[in-house]
């Protein structure tokens, strides 16, 4: 399995996720369907699947022009308001790319009520990744447009079940801002500072770290830390949450 980030527009992310076996591909999130194609031809895959998180313009816009150049390949998503949706996925679908990926779709309502995120898996290696659209970033999470902070902490608590070596790759490159509000939060967190670094060596930052990193750096699924109540003044985890992303809307 190879993933491929694609970055789009000004700070998207589309994806080509590769059976390495077959040479078949699923597009993730194809906002600029010539880039996305040509990089697909570049590497030599032939796109077999289209995978969208959510219904918004920024991460589904290129559906209807790639139906229309590859009509018989199927676009999945979680409503009918993804453009050229042919396939509505639900919590625990289970989808193939090529011989030997697994895609496993976990319905996270919040950012939108359709977000869904990819957990896809290599049977034949000890390999695993998940696609989370604008549910979870690095070291950040999406805003609540269609959701509340209960849900987004639901969300983000299923995500940080998977497996700790899990490699997360984010709907937009929001690291280095997400970080400083992060080090505003935790200020002490040598973890933070260390991704800070990172960030800063680092043009492109999705693909680069687990789900096992998010525990140790990210504030939004580390709601009963001491720094965090301390900065929010909260008394429970959704408190935290709700205030987290009011201080995070807030923050310059």
């Amino acid at each position: 399995m190879k993933v491929v980030p694609v970055p789009v527009r000004s700070d998207n992310y589309a994806y080509l996720l590769i059976d390495d076996a077959t040479s078949e591909a699923a597009a993730v999130d194809i906002f600029d369907v010539p880039k996305v194609v040509g990089k697909a031809n570049e590497l030599g895959v032939r796109i077999t699947s289209l995978l969208t998180t959510h219904c918004h313009l920024d991460h589904g816009g290129g559906n209807k022009d790639f139906a229309d150049q590859f009509p018989d390949v199927p676009i999945y998503g979680g409503s009918g308001k993804v453009r050229a949706v042919t396939k509505i996925v639900q919590e625990g679908d289970i989808l193939k790319v090529g011989d030997n990926i697994t895609v496993k779709c976990l319905a996270t309502p919040c950012h939108t009520r359709d977000s869904i995120c990819y957990y896809v898996e290599d049977v034949t290696r000890s390999q695993r990744g998940v696609f989370t659209g604008d549910t979870l970033f690095v070291a950040g999470c999406g805003k609540f447009f269609e959701g509340t902070a209960e849900e987004m902490h639901n969300a983000l608590s299923r995500l940080v079940l998977l497996p700790s070596d899990t490699i997360t790759y984010v709907g937009h490159e929001y690291t280095a801002d997400n970080l400083k509000f992060a080090a505003s939060i935790d200020p002490e967190n040598s973890d933070i500072q260390g991704h800070i670094k990172f960030c800063a060596e680092n043009e492109v930052t999705t693909g680069k770290t687990t789900i096992g990193d998010e525990k140790k750096f990210n504030v939004f699924v580390r709601l009963g830390d001491v720094a965090v109540r301390h900065a929010t003044l909260a008394k429970t985890d959704i408190e935290a949450m709700d205030k987290l992303r009011t201080m995070k809307n807030e923050f310059a």
